[in-house]
Formats: structure tokens, C-alpha cells, sequence
């Protein structure tokens, strides 16, 4: 069983690193190098996919959800995961929206008799 023991945000400050150098470390400690290349060849696509999921990688890793170096096979289902999350919210606008049916019967129809 492996523990990272990842930086708190107050830590990069403190050691006069910078928060991306922080995240580079952070990701070298919990991705294999291939699932680490697999992101850097996704951030060349898109680069908020690529955030996306290096952001879900490092808060499984900060919750204690990983008890090993994140593989590419891993990482292919993280990327499905965030892939289904976006296109829901893409869907929605991220919003609730309702349709209504048009044309037949409808209740207010009875009232225009009276």
C-alpha cells in the first residue's frame, strides 16, 4: 500500500515554488509515466479535458482514494467518467430544462368554451 503525502496549497508559498511546480509535483507522485504522457498527449488536444482530470486524479489522492500510482487503464476510466460528466452538463446547460408538449389537448382548452 502506497500513501502520497500531497501539498496543501500553503506549502508552495512557504518553499517559494510555484503552484503549477507544485501540481507537476503533486502529479509525479501519484500517475505512472504512462498514464502521465497519456495527459500531456490529451493537454495537446484539449487542455481542460486535461485539467479536468488531473484535478479529480489529485482530489482522489488528498481524500486517500488511491492506494497506488494511478495506471493508464485508470486513467482511461477517469477520462470516461469526466467525458459522461461533461457531456450531462453540456446537455443541460447545467441547468434543469423542461419541455413541454405543444398542440393537443390541453386543460386550458376546456376554459375557452365557457
Amino acid at each position: 500500500c502506497v500513501h502520497f503525502r500531497i501539498l496543501s496549497t500553503s506549502i508552495p508559498s512557504r518553499l517559494n515554488i510555484t503552484p503549477a511546480e507544485a501540481r507537476t509535483s503533486i502529479l509525479a507522485q501519484i500517475l505512472q509515466p504512462e498514464a502521465a504522457d497519456r495527459i500531456g498527449r490529451i493537454r495537446l488536444v484539449k487542455e481542460s479535458r486535461a485539467t479536468d482530470v488531473e484535478n479529480r486524479v489529485i482530489m482522489l489522492a488528498r481524500t486517500g482514494q488511491l492506494h497506488a500510482k494511478v495506471t493508464e487503464g485508470q486513467l482511461k476510466d477517469l477520462l470516461g467518467a469526466v467525458s459522461e460528466n461533461n457531456e450531462r452538463e453540456s446537455m443541460t446547460g447545467g441547468r434543469i430544462v423542461v419541455s413541454r408538449r405543444k398542440g393537443s389537448w390541453d386543460d386550458d382548452d376546456d376554459l375557452l368554451d365557457l
